[in-house]
């Protein structure tokens, strides 16, 4: 395919994964089922952290947490107190994802909600980033804290060339923006043309097969990579083709 074929062919696919019919199976549902910005937040963000493995897993796991929060993730979180959370330590909620890695999650979401209206404040970019290289860091930063639980192991490194890929399809859930109603696009600070693809076998293999990238890691080097294809395709909103790579590893129809 020539350059010019690859992007009318990756265009029609996320025009045709990108529809309202993407959303019932796929775990961005879950933030789905809310209203207010906050809400959508941190069940956004419970949700993409647990983002590993069969979507429907994640789904119903995601499901035991908002029934856990009573349903209302940011009056839960804002009111909760320590001794309420005592109970999760036992608990299992997906896969290396436990009760007290969900506890320690909700008492850092309580922290920082007390210092700031909304998470969007935690991912600014700053005027020389082309990227959210070092945004991912400073967010990691901010959320762990002082913290050592071993609960942090679940934020990614982009200092530690991770492909954040959870933290990314978490962004682009937040920031993008179009008329298709699947992702929010309720963070108004960050522009979109920032998103990179959130990395993962499904998107890492189709963009090989399609020679959009060189490299065997899924790995930051690996989203760099993709970005400078995908950038020249769409440099507004490179993050769409999500929707064609995702949608066409999962459904196999490449």
């Amino acid at each position: 395919m020539t350059s010019s074929e690859l992007k009318k062919f990756l265009d029609e696919k996320a025009d045709f994964y990108n529809n309202p019919n993407f959303i019932e199976n796929d775990p961005i549902s879950i933030p789905h089922r809310f209203s207010l910005k906050q809400d959508i937040e941190i069940a956004g963000f419970l949700t993409a952290t647990i983002s590993w493995g069969n979507r429907k897993s994640i789904i119903n796991d995601a499901e035991k947490m908002l029934n856990f929060m009573e349903n209302s993730p940011f009056d839960f979180v804002k009111n909760v107190s320590e001794k309420e959370l005592e109970s999760l330590e036992k608990r299992s909620i997906h896969r290396t994802f436990n009760g007290e890695d969900f506890q320690q999650f909700i008492l850092h979401l309580k922290r920082i909600y007390t210092e700031n209206e909304s998470l969007e404040n935690l991912f600014l970019i700053q005027s020389n980033e082309q990227n959210f290289y070092h945004a991912l860091h400073r967010f990691r930063e901010k959320f762990i804290g002082e913290n050592i639980h071993r609960s942090k192991k679940h934020v990614s490194s982009t200092y530690k060339n991770s492909s954040a890929k959870r933290l990314m399809m978490f962004l682009r859930w937040m920031v993008r923006k179009d008329r298709k109603g699947v992702d929010f696009g309720i963070w108004e600070s960050i522009d979109q043309k920032y998103l990179s693809i959130p990395l993962d076998v499904h998107t890492g293999n189709i963009s090989r097969k399609l020679n959009l990238i060189q490299r065997k890691q899924n790995d930051w080097k690996t989203v760099e990579e993709m970005d400078l294809a995908l950038r020249k395709f769409d440099a507004e909103d490179p993050a769409k083709y999500d929707f064609a790579l995702f949608g066409l590893g999962v459904s196999k129809d490449f």
